[in-house]
């Protein structure tokens, strides 16, 4: 049976980056069902609760008060209900240390901030439209890096 209707999660402590987002994904043709979150810990106490149906992806960045990026993903990766969920790390970082202990800690795909509306919408719908059990398949160093 096919989804529906994507449901995605976004983790951003910036409101303007928030909104960019939303106004991105709602240019898409593929049905979402967007939840924005602050912070790792508002992003972490909705995915723990009972009966939530839970994101087929999680953009995840990386610098946020409270709990960061790093944090979620290693959580989520501990947490028997969470771990095959799909991250995407979505930051400003290209620190090539923020690259590799995402991908060591099980990140899906990596995706560096686009500087403009139009990437930010291109990279977005390339990312939902991955065949994610492939994709994390076939994962390595090199794929992990998403470029526009």
């Amino acid at each position: 049976m096919a989804i529906q209707t994507l449901n995605i999660a976004l983790a951003d402590d910036d409101e303007d980056d928030r909104l960019l987002f939303k106004d991105a994904i709602e240019e898409i043709k593929i049905k979402t069902k967007l939840s924005l979150f602050t912070n790792g810990k508002e992003l972490m106490d909705y995915l723990v609760l009972p009966n939530v149906i839970l994101p087929e992806v999680i953009f995840l960045d990386l610098n946020m008060p409270i709990k960061n990026g790093m944090q979620c993903l290693k959580e989520i990766r501990e947490h028997a209900k969470l771990r095959d969920l799909s991250v995407a790390i979505y930051s400003t970082s290209s620190s090539e240390r923020d690259i590799e202990e995402t991908f060591v800690n099980g990140a899906n795909v990596y995706i560096n901030k686009p500087n403009s509306f139009g990437e930010l919408r291109t990279v977005i719908e390339k990312v939902l439209q991955l065949n994610w059990q492939y994709e994390t398949s076939a994962l390595n160093r090199e794929n992990f890096l998403l470029r526009i």
